[in-house]
């Protein structure tokens, strides 16, 4: 059942609205086609992670099991289920990107940012995402993606422009 939204929430009416409308293209019973769309709008709007309490209120939104929407949120790798800087940075190091470099252009971006994949600058500005398997772009080797932009055939000295130029 879901709760009266004057009720205190950390899912803004607007993202709320954003969801029900998302889920108003599937048929009735079909809500859970909804839930990649609904945790994108929730992670966007609590400054790129997705707690417990707030997957809850996504599935309640929803209408369905709360376990339906964290299985969701665990598997993707584009969703966070902890905090992380307002950044999210990844390098891809499958097979063209490591054959291109893309192993050195992590490991510079490690010793850049003074941190590990999978950890946070001290500032909270950027998150040195996870390695990811592959980002689709293999044409464009070594390639790494900035909150979901893509930035392909990238140099350190590329790396570095990127990663100044986040506020």
């Amino acid at each position: 059942m879901r709760r009266d939204v004057s009720d205190k929430t950390l899912l803004p009416v607007a993202a709320r609205a954003a969801i029900r409308e998302s889920a108003g293209r599937f048929p009735r019973g079909r809500q859970r086609s909804a839930v990649l769309d609904a945790l994108r709008l929730a992670q966007e709007g609590n400054g790129g992670w997705l707690s417990v309490e707030l997957m809850d209120e996504v599935a309640e939104e929803l209408e369905l099991p709360p376990i339906q929407v964290y299985e969701v949120a665990t598997f993707y790798s584009m969703f966070q289920v902890r905090p992380v800087g307002r950044h999210c940075v990844s390098v891809c190091t499958n097979i063209s990107c490591w054959l291109r470099g893309g192993e050195e252009l992590l490991q510079h971006l490690e010793s850049r940012l003074g941190i590990s994949v999978g950890e946070s600058t001290f500032d909270g500005r950027i998150f040195l995402k996870e390695e990811e398997e592959c980002l689709a772009a293999c044409t464009g080797a070594p390639m790494m993606m900035v909150d979901h932009s893509y930035h392909e055939n990238v140099t350190p000295e590329e790396a570095d422009r990127i990663i100044e130029g986040l506020g």
